[in-house]
């Protein structure tokens, strides 16, 4: 047991907001803060991996990226795009013509900076990469990515809608657990309701697939729009905030410029 004065000497990095290049989500109160699990649903193709994949390069963090969901090639040339800036069709083709040592400079700054492909991780796998992660570098990642949460085996096996929720549910609670012990912000993608499936139109906090909101600290849902010239705007809305506002029935939400040559998201100054 501690006091409240004692507190102050053990609370470690919690609570401290990871760098964000979102300014939209900012304004409402939005951080990323170690010690904190969080959750990003959305449909499929809506850019829920591109939003995780912008944070986790912004502040060149200690960042350990779970990528169950998306192979080698396909982050690694969304990265090199992102950090260049270059079209992600010219960063493609010199990676697969073995033309790719323009790029090593750019992806050597982001050392400490580590992804795991493994399709089907179980909870194992998932804390032996954390131990590997703490042997090398002396301290946990102040970033952990779960891309996506279902693709994480957990101990409840599948079954029955109450089953699915169940083992949602317990899988939260060890994310949740392992923001604390780890002091990493865990930040998990999760996919939404059928309904809402098409990306097209805001997300409630009661879309979000399995309605496990009683867990993350944070949830986000995000939703698209696009224009009649192909462009592409991600509207994220802040669903559950503890720390901060919310909007439960996702109506309210900031708004990025997609651009996808190089893969960047870019604050749009007006939001709703």
């Amino acid at each position: 047991m501690y006091s409240l004065a004692q507190s102050v000497l053990i609370k470690g990095a919690a609570g401290e907001p990871l760098p964000s290049p979102f300014q939209g989500l900012a304004s409402h109160e939005v951080e990323f803060r170690r010690g904190e699990f969080s959750l990003v649903a959305a449909g499929p193709g809506t850019g829920k991996s591109l939003f995780a994949l912008n944070l986790a390069l912004f502040g060149n963090v200690p960042v350990l990226y779970f990528s169950a969901d998306s192979n080698a090639a396909t982050q690694l040339t969304r990265a090199t795009s992102i950090l260049t800036g270059d079209n992600i069709r010219d960063v493609k083709r010199k990676l697969l013509s073995e033309h790719f040592d323009e790029y090593m400079g750019y992806l050597n700054k982001r050392w400490w900076i580590r992804l795991d492909y493994d399709a089907r991780p179980g909870l194992n796998d998932v804390e032996l990469k954390l131990r590997a992660y703490f042997e090398v570098f002396g301290m946990f990642p102040h970033l952990i990515v779960v891309d996506n949460i279902t693709n994480v085996q957990g101990d409840v096996p599948a079954g029955s809608a109450e089953t699915f929720t169940f083992g949602l549910e317990a899988m939260c609670e060890y994310l949740s657990d392992m923001a604390r012990v780890t002091g990493a912000h865990v930040l998990s993608l999760h996919h939404v309701t059928g309904e809402y499936s098409d990306g097209l139109s805001p997300i409630p906090l009661s879309g979000v697939k399995g309605k496990i909101g009683r867990v993350p600290n944070l949830i986000l849902t995000i939703h698209k729009e696009v224009d009649e010239m192909g462009g592409t705007v991600l509207h994220i809305s802040d669903v559950k905030n503890r720390e901060g506002f919310a909007d439960p029935s996702g109506l309210t939400f900031s708004s990025y410029e997609f651009n996808s040559t190089n893969m960047r998201l870019t604050d749009i100054v007006n939001t709703l």
